[in-house]
Parts: structure tokens; sequence; C-alpha cells
């Protein structure tokens, strides 16, 4: 598995100290419950939900033209999954993950920029180039050469929790699946051994609209035909979740689209540290005086956070005066920050409490 820094630069190349071996065991050893709902929308009357399926129907049909399906061959290799038109002049974006091993093909052979296949929804087959990927949102651009693709319309600001939330992509092959469902949730956190890489995920949105492999890089629509994130991972059955769904809010897309396409890349601010949650296990092992946070389990040498002062074994409770309770959270408001900004760091320390300022870094390119 190719090693990445995220924004934090955690790297898992080099041995820890028992002690942090302890704090990771602890965490990793912890276990989530999720719970299900009884409620059915039926009990509100039949008219609800005709008029539910019908804004469905109206979704699917104007947005369905805009969803194509993405795939790739490398050797014995074979990919697929889903994309959506963001400009008429070809413009697509789907997750850097579905294209990453045709990128990765591509950089080994010295042959240029990757191409994939695209189908379009009228069954048209096109060859797309693989223009730029951010793996820290989990977002590519490709380009087909048409000047006259129906794009969609990207939502402009986060949906609200409860409003209709509707699915289209390819799952396990089958072009053009709808389903749906509702906002679940705001501002989501997925940890790297739940996103099936070396990268967490954060600022997303939950729906519970089935979302299977194959969908990622698909739309998921409101009732205006909006397109309000790209989805990107779901959590399976086998660890006890029922509908739990995650796409990229449409702003963030909207944003790393310019940037790919203006820059070929997308800034993203770099600390420097390898983190944990602090737990409860944790707190009480180590006779720690806080119960939230996130320890640091290695400060880089030479990177903002050690340039500051922030130490192995230090937890972190506050960045830019947010308090800070896992690594989700210190994502989330390290990328409220660009490059060269300075941020306070209120970091907990043998039962003491300090402030500190680290001037952001850009995250180094791999």
């Amino acid at each position: 598995m190719e090693q990445r820094d995220d924004e934090c630069g955690r790297r898992r190349t080099r041995r820890r100290p028992e002690w942090r071996t302890a704090v990771v065991a602890l965490v990793v050893a912890g276990v989530v419950a999720v719970g299900c709902s009884d409620d059915d929308t039926r009990t509100n009357g039949d008219g609800r939900v005709r008029a539910e399926l019908g804004s469905v129907t109206s979704v699917v049909e104007e947005l369905r033209p805009s969803v194509v399906a993405v795939a790739f061959a490398v050797g014995d290799q074979q990919g697929a999954g889903s994309g959506v038109i963001v400009r008429e002049d070809g413009v697509i974006v789907t997750n850097a993950h579905v294209v990453g091993p045709a990128v990765a093909a591509a950089q080994s052979a010295g042959t240029g920029a990757a191409e994939v296949e695209v189908l379009m929804a009228d069954g048209t087959r096109m060859v797309a180039t693989v223009e730029a990927v951010d793996i820290v949102t989990d977002l590519a651009v490709l380009r087909v050469d048409r000047r006259d693709l129906p794009a969609a319309v990207l939502a402009d600001s986060f949906p609200e929790v409860g409003e209709l939330a509707v699915a289209i992509g390819n799952p396990l092959g089958f072009d053009n699946t709808v389903t749906a469902g509702i906002i679940s949730g705001l501002q989501r956190s997925l940890p790297d051994e739940l996103t099936g890489g070396s990268q967490a995920l954060v600022d997303l949105i939950q729906t519970d609209a089935a979302i299977s492999p194959g969908n990622s890089g698909g739309a998921l629509v409101n009732a205006d035909a909006e397109v309000v994130g790209i989805t990107v991972a779901y959590v399976p059955p086998a660890f006890g979740a029922v509908s739990l769904g995650f796409a990229i809010p449409a702003p963030t897309v909207s944003a790393v689209v310019e940037s790919l396409l203006e820059d070929g890349r997308v800034d993203h601010v770099y600390l420097g540290v390898q983190v944990v949650a602090l737990t409860p296990q944790v707190a009480d092992r180590f006779d720690m005086a806080v119960r939230r946070g996130v320890v640091v389990i290695e400060a880089e040498s030479g990177a903002p956070a050690a340039a500051a002062g922030v130490r192995s074994g230090d937890v972190i409770t506050e960045v830019g005066e947010v308090a800070v309770e896992d690594v989700g959270d210190l994502l989330t408001q390290l990328r409220r920050f660009a490059p060269g900004d300075t941020v306070q760091l209120i970091v907990q320390r043998n039962g003491q409490q300090l402030g500190l300022e680290a001037e952001l870094a850009a995250r180094p390119i791999d």
C-alpha cells in the first residue's frame, strides 16, 4: 500500500516506542455501536410517500444524463466506478481512488496522463484523460473531447439534515442505478481503516441512501436536482452498519475541481504530527489530566508542530480556538487554514496547559 502524509503528516513506516504502541492498541480496540430506527415515512400517509417518489422521479430524469460510468483495465487489474459531468466542455469529476490504479500504472510506465473509459448515460463510450487528482479529498478530474455535455449543477451550500437525498451511480456494474433516502448527518469523519486507504476523510455528508462498490464518484442529489455531494464511501455490514453512506460536499468539490484545473494540484496545510484520539482507556492508563483531544504519537522533526514546541505525548485539545475531540476534528479545523497561516494550539503536557503557535506549511508532494 502506498504510504502518504495527510494534513497531520502521519507516517506509518517508523517503529514506535512501547507506550505509543499501547496507545494505538487501546484506540483500535474501541467498538462503535450503530443503532437502527423503527420510523417509517408511511406512517405519515400514502400521500407523502407518493409525493416523495414523484420528486425522486423528476430528479432522476434531470440528473441521470450527467452521471457516467468510469472503467479501466491495467494488465490483469480492472476497476470501475462512477463520475459526474460538471462542465459542458468535457470536465468530469470522480474519486481519486476510482482512477488511482490507472494513474499509478501510467506513472510507472512513464506514458504520461492516465486514460480511462467513460460510458455516458446514452450509451456512448469515450476515452477520458485523468487531468489531476487530489488524494487528500479523494477527488479526480477527468476530461473527454466533447463540448456539449449535460453538466450537473453543483450546490453552493451544504444540505440540511433530513432533506431528500438521491444517489445515482453504477454499483457493481449496474449502470444508472438510483437509490433514495435522506441526509442523515453533516461534518462526518471516516478514519483510514474504514476508507480502505491511507487517507482519512473529513467534512463528509452522511446519507442512508444505499451506496455500494461502484457508486464511488457518483452523484448525491437533492430535491432540486442539484448535486449536493460526490459519493465516496460506505461502511459495510461487516462493521455492523446499515445504510451508512458518505459523500464529499459540493462546495468542497467545486473548490477542488477549480484548483485542479488551474494548477493541477490543491495546496493543503501540513502540521506534521501523527496522532490518535484520546479515549478514556488511554487517559486512565497513562493518568492523563484531560479526557478529550488527540494524543501526539510523533511530532515530525522540522515540521511546523515540532518547530512550535509540540512533543510526543502531548494532547492537543484546541486548534484555532476550536475544541478538538478526535482526529477528524483536527483535520477539519486544519482545512480552514492555508499554508503560511499561524494557528494557535492548546496542548496538555504533564498536567499543564500550554499555548503554542505553529506556522502551517504546505503539505509535501508525494
